[in-house]
């Protein structure tokens, strides 16, 4: 916890399935770095899942266990792009003017949730899904996990960077031109882009509804495919879902030829260290036992121009028309200027645009008579957030360089990681493949992570966070109290002692040991209770909310002064046969009446 280490899905789900830890322990780790890591990007979500629906959730996994059952994400904590239903939890597209509360959730989602992954909430992203650099959202930029300057890369952004960060085992995302890649690279993660169709895209939010592919953002290749193998499959209700074929193209030999651009045709935009992490993935890829072959890849930056510079900006305004046109302030500007262009566009453009790509595709197509696999940088570059606010629309291009074209002609892809630049931002590149070659680019991708060594990845950045958080404690941690061990063990440091706002009531729960209190927020009515407030660093925080035990939580607690610090809070349950102790004004006054 202390480093925010990567959440492992395999080791999770085997020690859930195997009783060696419980679903529920998992869960509030979970909920810990999340809370932890606030302090450090506070735009990671967009909505978290209230924490005692979190638990609810891995109780039920762990009862399933425990009749029997073995789960394939037993307990693996995950979280969803914004632009993917879940029921009960908003749908926002990083826009809260055009949220609904969706019925029913995704497909994609609910199979992870009956394999018995943990939903912790709903992640920030481009709003829209317009954008390569996770920066278009009112609700914050976030920064690659790496070197908070650079840009996460999006739109999925929220989602690489909780992943990526350890807060969720794996993540969601979404890819039209880039965005299930782009992210990935800059955060040192496997970032999977199935084939059109090869995952149900009902309950996404569109951007461009036939390019759309919902993804995955994961520690590894064998962790995506698992992923994979749970979502995959036909979906009848869905327009846009295809049935695989009955045989996909063979796994790649011992030997296999792989291409790579010409020199002449790679541009890294001014980068000087990506050269050298690009020529090291192909020496990587060679050890593994593939032949470079240069390749023409005119066609494919040829059909990338065409996604921003024809008729596909269309399909983006089709999606939000409405809002576009009645409430168009309410979208992001550079959102918007990019929509607003899409009005523009005609039939005749469209057809044209539509002939061009069928060619460019044909073309395409000769390049897997030559090689079984491309190998491309998945970006060129990096930038940082200040530099892609002053110039938005060219640097967000320079990202999508290598990446707009894979959906446009139906090709399967998953970023890797090639390493770090001495900026600590991450390199990546990208393994292409033909529509339906996602099996063999998964076992391909494991593969080369196999290659030894892998580079060292650095530690998060975390410099100029206040690394220390404020915790109001009311009960059996106070000074003197049973648990106040808990906070000296931290070298928790005493603030103050104060009271809440008037607020609150104070119950002391039934069949509690050692007796503890429940602090309930009522508003009008409640009253000022006593309270001790303590300062502990960010990876003391987070190991003593992770045991909290139920049914109490924490939360956000207000003092008598208006400010807002963490706190315990209860679940409902802590009721049950409580005695409301509110009239005494603090767990003291109750323990000396007793």
């Amino acid at each position: 916890m202390t480093d925010f280490d990567r959440l492992n899905l395999s080791a999770i789900a085997d020690a859930v399935n195997g009783g060696r830890r419980s679903a529920e322990a998992v869960a509030r780790e979970a909920l810990a770095r999340v809370a932890a890591y606030e302090a450090i990007q506070p735009a990671v979500w967009i909505t978290r899942a209230a924490p005692e629906a979190v638990l609810a959730a891995a109780r039920a996994v762990d009862a399933r266990i425990a009749a029997g059952e073995r789960l394939a994400l037993a307990g693996v904590p995950f979280a969803v792009k914004d632009n993917i239903d879940v029921a009960g939890l908003p749908t926002t597209a990083a826009c809260p003017a055009f949220a609904y509360a969706p019925v029913e959730t995704a497909p994609v989602v609910q199979r992870l949730l009956d394999a018995g992954a943990i939903l912790l909430g709903k992640t920030n992203l481009d709003q829209f899904a317009t954008g390569l650099v996770g920066a278009r959202s009112p609700f914050g930029a976030c920064g690659s996990v790496y070197n908070r300057d650079f840009v996460s890369g999006g739109s999925s952004s929220g989602s690489a960077v909780a992943v990526a960060a350890g807060l969720a085992a794996f993540a969601l995302g979404t890819d039209t031109a880039g965005s299930g890649r782009v992210p990935a690279a800059l955060n040192h993660l496997v970032g999977f882009k199935p084939s059109k169709g090869r995952w149900s895209t009902r309950g996404l939010v569109p951007a461009c509804r036939t390019l759309d592919c919902i993804t995955v953002f994961a520690g590894t290749a064998a962790e995506a495919e698992t992923v994979d193998k749970i979502i995959a499959g036909f979906d009848a209700d869905d327009p846009y879902s295809r049935r695989a074929p009955a045989a996909p193209p063979a796994p790649f030999g011992p030997s296999f030829r792989f291409g790579v651009p010409r020199e002449d045709q790679l541009n890294w935009l001014g980068d000087l260290q990506s050269p050298g992490l690009f020529a090291a993935a192909i020496r990587r890829l060679q050890a593994a036992g593939g032949t470079p072959v240069e390749v023409d890849i005119a066609p494919l930056r040829a059909a990338a121009d065409l996604l921003y510079q024809g008729p596909w900006v269309a399909e983006r305004t089709a999606a939000v028309e409405t809002l576009l046109r009645e409430r168009p302030a309410v979208i992001e500007p550079t959102v918007r200027a990019i929509l607003q262009g899409g009005l523009a566009q005609t039939a005749v453009e469209a057809f044209r645009a539509e002939y061009a790509l069928r060619a460019l595709a044909r073309q395409a197509e000769e390049l897997w008579e030559a090689v079984e696999v491309l190998l491309l940088p998945t970006c060129a570059t990096t930038y940082r957030i200040a530099e892609v606010k002053a110039e938005p629309l060219a640097l967000n291009a320079g990202l999508g360089l290598y990446t707009n074209f894979v959906n446009l002609l139906d090709m399967s892809a998953i970023a890797v990681p090639a390493g770090f630049r001495d900026n600590a931002t991450g390199f990546g590149v990208t393994l292409i493949g033909p529509a339906w070659a996602d099996g063999a680019l998964l076992a391909l991708a494991r593969r080369y992570e196999e290659i030894a060594p892998m580079p060292q990845t650095p530690p998060l950045d975390t410099a100029g966070v206040e690394t220390r958080i404020r915790l109001a404690v009311v009960g059996a941690h106070l000074a003197a109290m049973p648990l106040h061990w808990q906070l000296t063990s931290r070298d928790a440091r005493l603030v103050r002692r104060c009271q809440t706002a008037p607020a609150y009531k104070l119950y002391a729960m039934a069949n509690s040991t050692p007796p503890k209190p429940a602090l309930v927020h009522v508003g009008d009515g409640g009253a000022a209770i006593e309270v001790e407030v303590y300062d502990l660093d960010v990876a003391a925080f987070g190991s003593f909310v992770a045991e909290v035990p139920p049914p109490l939580a924490i939360g956000t607690v207000t003092l008598d002064d208006g400010s807002l610090v963490k706190g315990f809070v209860a679940e409902p349950r802590a009721l049950d046969g409580a005695e409301d102790i509110t009239r005494l004004g603090g767990w003291r006054a109750y323990i000396a009446s007793l």
